[in-house]
Order: structure tokens, then C-alpha cells, then sequence
């Protein structure tokens, strides 16, 4: 999958009974909660804000690999992760934190601070984020294996989520990941996927030829690549879906009726799709949560201490 795109299928998290989440969670014996800070590093969240908004004002484009990253949360140099943009911002948020609190905020939460402020900034909800996570103590490579791909089927991403959630709505893609749905991909008609949307097929072809340049990158929520909404799930349901991954999810019975609820259609209970996406948020950044037994505060994000 397009290392410099996000994974944004966030309402999978729903469908595996994520419910409501409180100010306090619990991940593995260890207790995160808002204001974990407050008493030891209370700038800690407006130095983060202040840092993402910094880079954002630059160069938008971190917003979704921040969030990105967030789920990754591996080794810069593992296969899934090359690429990633917004390393910079993580590390210069650290350098600062390190030269207010050493040693205190750990980059686990720096990450999950940074993926909530990277959606506000993209016009989404906020939401509040527990913190007091500390850092893993082993960076393995081989950890990427398990997330999602872009030909993945709805079983095999709903299985994957229950460990890493995303969601397409803001970002973009290379043609390379996507560009074998619109020539050959079946051996009748006009060759290309039928789920796609003739009309939108004519010009995604246009954009990504055949023998064209792979690395040519498209917008992932078409018409609202920079703002957080729920205009992804229209896309869905319009037939312009740019992952084939992504399509599926309005294609399959089992999650096309997430989308519906999504799009508010009638007769079905709505979901607020931001409301949703910040309790998916916290309830996701609490899995496997390190404590002090298990885990430290690194020095420098890229590396354990």
C-alpha cells in the first residue's frame, strides 16, 4: 500500500463492538486518561498542538501521514512504513518535549496527540486523548506484516482491524496501487473492475495511462481530499472508491450497511462518522498499551533507548 497515503477505514472499528469509550481506559493492566500530564509536563499537549500546526501550516500533506503513522507506530525502515511523511514532525515535537519535561512524555503519546490534532486541522471533530502510554521496548520490522492491503477482502481487513484501523478521507494514493483495477482486471467488458463508475473510470484512466507513472499520486475521498468527512462513504456509494479494499466496503453485505448508517440513510440508525471516528481513536490507541514494567520513554522516537 502507498507508503504516503493514509489508512482510513476507521468504522471497521465498529464492527467489532467497540463501544463507548471513557475518559479512562484500560490496556493490559496499565490505565491511560486525559490529563495524564497535567501535574508533570502541562504544556505537553500544547507544545504537540503547537508543533503539528507548525508543519501543517508548511506543508499540509502531514496531516494524513501523522494519522498514518499513528497506526503503523513501527520502525521507520519497516517495508509499510518507507515514505511515511511526518516523521519530521514527530521528532521536533520530542526535541521540544525533552527540553521542557525529559524524560517524560513518551512517543506513543506524541503520536496519538498528534493524530487527533492532524484531524482537527483537517476540519474534523477533536476529541479528548488519554494519555500515559509508554514506549516499546523492541522495534521490529516484521510487526508491519499484518496491515491491511489494498486488495485485502472485507474478512481479511475486518481481522486486521481488530489490531489497526484506518480511514481514507483524507490523503492520496500512487497509481501503482490501484491502476490494475482499471486495465486487465477481468477478461470481459472493458476490462476494468465493475464496481468502478464508468464516468470516473474514463478519468482515472486519463490520469494513471496504462504504462504511465506509477508514482503519479490521486486524491483517496475525491472532491474533499483535505477535509475529514464523511464524503468518503458517498464516493463509496457513487462507484469511486480508488482502493479496491476500499470499495469493497460498499459492495460487501456485511459492511455496506456501515456505510449507509454513515450516509444517514433512511430507515437505518445514523452514525455520526467524526463522533465515531474519536471513540474508535481512543479505544484503538489503548490496545496493547506499555506500562512501566514493559515499556520506557524513549530518547528519540526512531530508536528504543
Amino acid at each position: 500500500m502507498s507508503s504516503s497515503k493514509l489508512l482510513l477505514i476507521f468504522f471497521l472499528q465498529l464492527l467489532v463492538g467497540f463501544a463507548t469509550t471513557l475518559a479512562m481506559v484500560q490496556g493490559q493492566g496499565h490505565l491511560t486518561r486525559v490529563g495524564f500530564y497535567s501535574r508533570t509536563c502541562p504544556t505537553a499537549e500544547s507544545i504537540v498542538k503547537q508543533t503539528v500546526q507548525t508543519h501543517f501550516n508548511s506543508n499540509p500533506s502531514v496531516a494524513p501521514g501523522l494519522l498514518r503513522m499513528h497506526f503503523h507506530d513501527c520502525f521507520k525502515t519497516a517495508g509499510p512504513n518507507l515514505g511515511l511523511r511526518g516523521w519530521e514532525v514527530i521528532d521536533d515535537a520530542k526535541t521540544k518535549l525533552e527540553a521542557a519535561c525529559p524524560e517524560v512524555v513518551s512517543c506513543a503519546d506524541i503520536l496519538a496527540l498528534a493524530a487527533r490534532d492532524s484531524v482537527v486541522l483537517t476540519k474534523g471533530f477533536t476529541w479528548n486523548v488519554p494519555t500515559g502510554r509508554r514506549d516499546g521496548r523492541v522495534s521490529l520490522a516484521t510487526e508491519t506484516t499484518n496491515l491491511p492491503g489494498f486488495r485485502d477482502s472485507i474478512d481479511v481487513q475486518k481481522a486486521k482491524f481488530q489490531d489497526l484501523v484506518g480511514a481514507h478521507t483524507i490523503g492520496t494514493s500512487a497509481c501503482q496501487f490501484f491502476r490494475y483495477r482499471l486495465y486487465n482486471f477481468t477478461t470481459t467488458g472493458n476490462g476494468a473492475d465493475e464496481t468502478i463508475n464508468p464516468l470516473f473510470l474514463a478519468q482515472l484512466r486519463s490520469i494513471c495511462p496504462e504504462n504511465g507513472d506509477a508514482a503519479r499520486r490521486v486524491d483517496l475521498d475525491t472532491g474533499s481530499a483535505s477535509r475529514f468527512d464523511a464524503t468518503f462513504f458517498t464516493n463509496l456509494k457513487n462507484g469511486r472508491g480508488i482502493l479496491e479494499s476500499d470499495q469493497k466496503l460498499w459492495t460487501d453485505a456485511t459492511t455496506k450497511s456501515f456505510v449507509q448508517r454513515f450516509l444517514g440513510v433512511r430507515g437505518l440508525q445514523a452514525l455520526n462518522f467524526n463522533l465515531e471516528f474519536g471513540k474508535s481513536m481512543v479505544k484503538m490507541s489503548n490496545i496493547g498499551v506499555k506500562s512501566a514494567t514493559n515499556g520506557e520513554i524513549r530518547h528519540i522516537c526512531s530508536a528504543v533507548n
